[in-house]
């Protein structure tokens, strides 16, 4: 089965991508203690402004999520209704979150069950988050998108503007302690860069009254698992901010 297993070796390099390392170094890497981040590596937000068009006085509840997805209804907003996408898909999860993991779009998968990260990649995400000692009733999980855009292209610009505010306020709702931005797209649409993923992950970005940490998206990581070590250090930043460790990986492959 592709993906990452309960015993953490996906945290490890495939020796086809990693360069030889000794035994007692690699276990050193898997048990690194997770502290406070640099100050150095933290990076101020851009300003990004109000969002454009719904109201920022949702309170941190189930309520408040539910009301934005009644505001967003069966939406027409943008083409992408007219370009077969089945039905919306809003987020999952834990209203109150430590934690809120960011996607670009749903894919067909995720199109048809009407849930974030169901597919191959969100599989993966799974045992990425059980691996930092989580589930995913315990974080939230959305997309910059809410609808699948044909073929699983690129989001254009046009729908990003006009689906981007819900996202926003899905943060402003959840307000999340830490935002994880999953791959080049949903780190570029939060922080309003350009920017390759290489150069954005590894730091960390103040936004929204959250810390926001880019890091690789799942579906990049099935296609380069030589990636996945970077991947982890971005997972246990995260869990640094939160004053947390991930569990031991002998623990892990208990479970």
């Amino acid at each position: 089965m592709t993906g990452i297993s309960r015993d953490a070796a996906w945290r490890r390099r495939t020796e086809a991508t990693e360069a030889p390392e000794t035994e007692a170094a690699a276990d050193g890497a898997r048990r690194l203690e997770v502290g406070d981040p640099s100050p150095e590596s933290r990076v101020p937000s851009p300003d990004l402004g109000d969002s454009p068009s719904i109201s920022m006085q949702f309170v941190r509840s189930a309520e408040g999520l539910k009301a934005i997805r009644d505001e967003l209804g069966d939406c027409t907003r943008c083409k992408l209704h007219t370009q077969g996408r089945k039905q919306i898909v809003f987020g999952v999860g834990n209203p109150a979150a430590d934690i809120m993991f960011v996607g670009e779009a749903p894919g067909a998968d995720e199109d048809t069950q009407g849930v974030p990260f169901v597919g191959r990649a969100g599989q993966l995400l799974t045992k990425m988050i059980e691996a930092m000692g989580l589930s995913r009733d315990e974080v939230y999980i959305a997309n910059v998108l809410k609808c699948r855009p044909p073929g699983n292209r690129d989001p254009q610009p046009d729908e990003v503007e006009t689906c981007e505010p819900f996202l926003f306020q899905q943060v402003a709702s959840v307000q999340p302690k830490v935002v994880i931005a999953l791959g080049a797209f949903a780190a570029r649409t939060l922080l309003k860069t350009q920017d390759p993923i290489s150069r954005l992950r590894g730091r960390i970005y103040d936004y929204r009254g959250a810390q926001l940490i880019p890091t690789f998206h799942p579906s990049f990581l099935l296609r380069s698992p030589g990636y996945k070590r970077e991947a982890w250090e971005d997972l246990k930043k995260a869990l640094g901010l939160l004053g947390r460790q991930p569990p031991p990986p002998a623990a892990a492959a208990r479970e």
